[in-house]
Formats: structure tokens, sequence, C-alpha cells
């Protein structure tokens, strides 16, 4: 049998898509107009609060407009019209880890961003724009926090949704798919932290105090302890801390986690939390403390407002400590090189191995009959 030119250009553009690969990286984004609080706090709620606060549905929305005008009231008043450098940091992250990957692979992958509660970057519209430009093969890459498939989990959650949503014919569009839950143990990443932290000392703070005089508060995401059976991210993050101490513990002894929790009533957090963290390392003899943030890759109004308020409310306590707020990885090109490096072994399996034909109306009927 002979091929025809329109049976051979079909083919053609069938192995094309099959070796192109969209690299999904998503963040929660952050709202840069305070109108958008009470929306974006209701997605928040019904994402995350949900998993793990016995809260009924039915409250969310008057909830979310309560919390927004706190919100509206500590970032207007309190912090002079702040507006969240995160999205714009994720995409130099975005940008960064794409012109990384296509150096390698050229432009057959393409990295797309993803806000979890930001339009006009929310999953199922990015998903949308990535089938549109034909892209059959996905690796779903959350970014901003290092901890666990429990934050990172929502990104699947709402790509699963998207997913269910989109128009399809019966055979699903979607032919590959990997995930990157975490890097929470990755040695490249964990050695950068590390370094970072010394950096900061050798350059600006080693002349004036002991080894033994420094405090460090690594800061990781809070978690819930009791999340309705999900996995909190607690062990990950722990283990992150671990390795990053046992980095710098021999030359630094006044080391200690410092958990970045929401204060939700009836929920119990990790601890301790960054302030207690630093309390502690005080009352050993720490002479300057130093903020540094591990679990989260990602500028946000956490790590930058949450520690401002920590900060100001330790230097009351103990007003003959100095303290230093550092920041996250964000765009560091060593950040953004290795990022790009954990993503290539996905990459080449998505590339090359089997294509995945999936047809969602043969799931409909496969229930359990005991006989």
């Amino acid at each position: 049998m002979v091929a025809t030119p329109e049976k051979q250009q079909h083919t053609h553009q069938q192995l094309s898509r099959q070796d192109r690969v969209a690299v999904l990286l998503m963040g929660y984004g952050e709202v840069e107009s305070y109108e958008d609080f009470a929306n974006y706090n209701e997605q928040a709620l019904n994402l995350l609060t949900a998993k793990f606060a016995p809260v009924p549905t039915w409250i969310y929305p008057p909830l979310a407009k309560l919390l927004a005008l706190f919100d509206r009231h500590e970032w207007g008043h309190t912090h002079h019209d702040f507006i969240s450098p995160h999205n714009a940091i994720f995409e130099q992250q975005r940008a960064g880890i794409e012109k990384n990957l296509q150096a390698l692979w050229g432009d057959k992958v393409k990295v797309f961003k993803a806000f979890n509660f930001c339009a006009p970057h929310l999953p199922h519209q990015v998903l949308a724009e990535i089938k549109n430009q034909g892209f059959e093969k996905i690796l779903i890459y959350p970014l901003l926090v290092v901890d666990s498939i429990f934050t990172s989990g929502i990104a699947v959650e709402q790509v699963n949704e998207a997913l269910a949503n989109i128009p399809d014919g019966e055979e699903h569009w979607v032919k590959g798919m990997r995930y990157i839950p975490s890097f929470y143990n990755e040695p490249s990443y964990i050695k950068l932290l590390a370094k970072l932290v010394e950096e900061k000392i050798t350059t600006d703070l080693g002349v004036a105090y002991l080894p033994s005089q420094i405090g460090i508060v690594l800061m990781n995401h809070g978690c819930p302890h009791k999340a309705k059976g999900f996995t909190s991210g607690i062990s990950e993050s722990q283990v992150l801390y671990d390795l990053v101490r046992e980095e710098l513990i021999h030359r630094y002894p006044l080391i200690s986690v410092g958990w970045l929790n929401h204060d939700t009533p009836l929920i119990e957090w990790t601890l301790p939390n960054a302030e207690q963290a630093a309390s502690n390392l005080i009352q050993l003899g720490a002479k300057i403390v130093i903020f540094m943030p591990i679990g989260f890759a990602t500028e946000n109004h956490e790590t930058l407002l949450d520690v401002h308020h920590i900060i100001h409310a330790l230097e009351k306590k103990h007003s003959g400590v100095n303290y230093v707020q550092m920041a996250c990885v964000n765009d560091n090109p060593e950040f953004l090189t290795m990022a790009a490096e954990w993503a290539n072994t996905h990459i080449a399996e998505l590339m090359n191995g089997e294509i995945m034909a999936v047809n969602p109306q043969l799931a409909l009927n496969h229930h359990h009959h005991h006989h």
C-alpha cells in the first residue's frame, strides 16, 4: 500500500506532536488588584483549607469577604499598598527554566505557567492553550512550595478538573503525562540553600559575630498535623530542613526549623513557628538571627510580610539582637539551571515513551460486582 501525500502529511503532524512536551509550571499566584482578594481567598479556602479545617462549605463566600477586609488592611494600610512580587518572579522562573530546557531540546519543549488562584493563568485556561498549540504530552511541575503532595497535589486536582471539562473526542487528547511532586531532597537544591546562607554570613556578618552567636532559622511552609488523611508535607519538609541543617551545623551551631504557619483556629500546626524558633536561638545566645526561606522557591506575601511581622515582634521583645531577612532562591541562575535538569529525565521519557491512548467512555461502567 502506498501512502498518499495527505496521509504522509497527517502522519508527520502526528509524529511532530508526539515529539513535543509542554511543561506546566504551577504556582499559587498572588493578587495584583485588591478587588480580587475575596475571589482569591474563596478559591484558597476551597482548595487548601477544606482539606484540613472543619468548616462547612457554605461559609466560604462570606468568610472570604471577611478575610479580604483583613488583607486589604494589612497590604494597603500597614504595608503602604503592597503588591506581591510573586507573579513577576514566577514569570522570570518560567522564562529561565524554558531557556535552559530549550538549549537542550529546542522548540520541542515549551514551558507554560499556571496559577492555582489567579486568572487569566488558571490551570483550565492554560491547559486549553496547551491543547490549542498542539501539545499532547504534559509534565506537571509545581514549583512554589517545596514540601509534598499536599500543596503540590492541588495542582493535580486542578489539572484533573480541567482535563475532565475540556471538550474532547472519543480518545483523550493527552497522550503522555509525568509529574514532579517536589525537590525537597535534591542535593543541588540543598547545597545551594546552604551556600546562600554561608555567603550572606561571610559577606555581611562574619567579622561582627562569633559563629556560635549567629542564629539561623530555616523556614518551611507550615503544615497542619491532621489533614483528613492527606499527606500534609511534614515529613518532606522535615527532611528538607535536616539536610540543609547538616550542611551548616558544624560551622554555625545555632540552627532551628521555623514553620511559617497560618494561625487558623482549631488547627494544630507544626512547631516551632518562626518567631518561637528565633526566640529559642536568642535564649541560647544568638546576637543576630538570619531568616532563610527553604520551603518556598518563590517570594510571596508569607516570606515577605509574615516574616516582616515576626521580626518586628522580636525587635520589641529582644531589642539588643539584630535580624536579617533573606530571599527565596527565586530566579537565581543556579536554581533555574537545576530546576531544568530535574525535568530533563521526565521530558526524555515522555518523548521516547509509548503513546498513551485513553478513552474516557470506557471508564463509565467499571463497577465492582461480587458474585
